[in-house]
């Protein structure tokens, strides 16, 4: 991290409104956890008198599972984010550029000028088209945070192989990926690929997540990474999670379910972007305040988008519950 651009950084909204009265539509969250994790998490209370093991052998060996890698490319981290910043404090320095996606999430750009370095803003169903060559780094959304659509298989390992001939490392974030059968990228030369534990599993406060690497890349997670970054319980819940196949699998059906009935519905009253992530983004015809206000007054709280770069009449809302969803229907097209 660059000392000096600390200063000039500032940090970025996000949704989330735990305490709110209603139904909390703003953050991409699993309403649902799976089954087991709570006994996990309460078993894990003695086990956490002692260090973690720096290691982490059973995480990595159940992220390897997860993802389809071999274990040793696993470097456990305290969140997606934290692996978004770990892959950058590796890969980029003051005067370096960044290719960033807009909108997309605000955190890249931060991380970026933490660095040192200048975000270079694309629009994020562009990026993929962009040359790569003296940039050092970068970054796909994959699935787009807050647009929603997944990259082309095909366009992303094209994109990859361009910039492994520049030397540009490319960071894609597949924080929401869990959520749909798109595959991942994982274990590709060249690539680090960033995983959360927050989004699928319903577990934002637990702070699991990993990243995967190859190579260099890998050596050098693996040496920047902070002694014992990840603690016992989130270790141990986070192995269980992941392994959870049938919850995995009962999740990515009710979001595709549930995500096209509120398509279906909502596409009367606004223009609702193409999506395979567990959140649909909303243009608002008319005045976004307002319609946060009156959907608040109802108890259920959206995201505002405005605060995107490049958006000024969206809203986002995430895929929650059927009954949950339903409510969310009935307000919005009476609003």
């Amino acid at each position: 991290m660059d000392r000096d651009s600390v200063g000039r950084v500032e940090r970025v909204p996000h949704g989330s409104e735990p305490n709110a009265s209603g139904i909390d539509f703003s953050a991409n969250i699993n309403p649902k956890t799976p089954p087991s994790v709570q006994a996990v998490y309460e078993s894990a209370f003695e086990d956490s008198k002692a260090y973690p093991s720096d290691t982490a052998p059973g995480y990595r060996l159940a992220a390897s599972e997860y993802v389809d890698v071999e274990p040793g490319q696993i470097v456990p981290t305290p969140g997606g984010l934290a692996a978004v910043r770990l892959a950058l404090s590796v890969t980029v320095g003051p005067g370096d550029t960044v290719l960033v996606p807009s909108p997309s999430f605000g955190e890249y750009a931060r991380e970026v000028r933490l660095q040192g370095a200048e975000p270079e803003f694309v629009p994020h169903d562009e990026l993929l088209e962009t040359d790569p060559d003296s940039h050092a780094l970068a970054i796909v959304c994959n699935p787009n945070n807050p647009t929603g659509e997944a990259a082309d298989p095909d366009a992303l390992r094209d994109f990859v192989e361009r910039s492994q001939a520049g030397d540009t490392t490319v960071l894609v974030d597949e924080a929401f990926l869990g959520f749909s059968e798109k595959p991942t990228i994982a274990g590709t030369e060249g690539v680090i690929v960033a995983r959360s534990l927050t989004k699928l599993f319903g577990l934002p406060g637990l702070r699991a997540g990993f990243a995967v690497a190859k190579g260099d890349l890998l050596e050098r997670l693996d040496r920047a990474r902070i002694t014992w970054n990840i603690g016992v319980p989130a270790m141990q819940v986070g192995a269980q999670a992941m392994r959870a196949s049938e919850f995995i699998q009962e999740t990515r059906e009710r979001v595709s379910r549930e995500r096209g009935q509120m398509r279906a519905r909502l596409e009367s009253r606004f223009s609702v972007h193409e999506s395979d992530a567990p959140f649909l983004l909303l243009e608002v015809d008319g005045s976004v305040t307002e319609l946060l206000e009156r959907a608040r007054e109802r108890e259920v709280i959206l995201r505002d988008a405005r605060t995107f770069r490049g958006l000024d009449s969206h809203v986002r809302v995430a895929v929650r519950r059927p009954s949950e969803n339903r409510r969310l229907e009935e307000v919005l097209e009476r609003v």
